[in-house]
């Protein structure tokens, strides 16, 4: 019984393979601005942060070899983000876990103070997670409205510091350039707000430049 809770072992040792695989880390914008109402699917209006939703989704079928298997073919993993950033999901090839964190993805909606949007904060949470990643291709996926308005780390320094580990940026626009109305809560129910701002295209393309 000594001897074989030793595990002794002769003739076989661990070997380590790299797959030649791309690290992805998405990051998801849940700030108030994703409540906006600019789209409609499937015949209802949807707000931004619904359809950012079902946009991964997809990307996530489309990493797989089949779309019924739970695992993919990269490593993937999710940050969230408003007011602050945090890892919802680590770098993994179970696509399970990814979406399910994904399906749990909100915005706070009894706290306005965390409503805002850390962009710099999100991509610099990224870039921390893939900076020691061996894969090929690191790459980070920002999507968003495009309003940076919080947060210690500027949008533009946090993709110097991932063009330093040569992780790329592909910015996503959540939304339209014109904006739409919000659902703002009041005594009397759910009413239709001012119109929101619309997607800072010039700022997502700096960002991705």
């Amino acid at each position: 019984l000594a001897v074989a809770l030793a595990r002794p072992v002769m003739g076989y040792q661990v070997r380590k393979d790299r797959a030649n695989v791309t690290d992805i880390m998405l990051c998801v914008d849940v700030s108030g601005s994703m409540k906006t109402l600019d789209f409609i699917a499937g015949g209802e209006r949807r707000d931004r942060l619904y359809v950012t939703k079902q946009a991964v989704k997809d990307f996530l079928r489309n990493r797989k070899v089949r779309s019924g298997d739970r695992f993919g073919l990269d490593r993937i993993g999710l940050v969230l983000y408003a007011t602050y950033a945090w890892t919802a999901c680590p770098l993994t090839l179970d696509y399970g876990v990814l979406e399910h964190e994904l399906d749990r993805a909100e915005i706070n909606e009894r706290d306005r103070t965390r409503q805002r949007t850390a962009i710099g904060s999100a991509v610099g949470l990224a870039v921390n997670r893939l900076r020691k990643s061996e894969a090929k291709s690191k790459v980070i996926i920002l999507l968003t409205d495009g309003l940076n308005n919080t947060g210690e780390l500027d949008p533009m320094t946090a993709a110097l510091l991932a063009k330093d580990y040569g992780i790329r940026i592909y910015t996503i626009g959540a939304g339209s350039t014109e904006g739409g109305v919000v659902p703002t809560p009041t005594v009397f129910g759910m009413v239709m707000s001012a119109m929101s701002e619309g997607v800072d295209e010039d700022a997502l393309k700096r960002i991705a430049s």
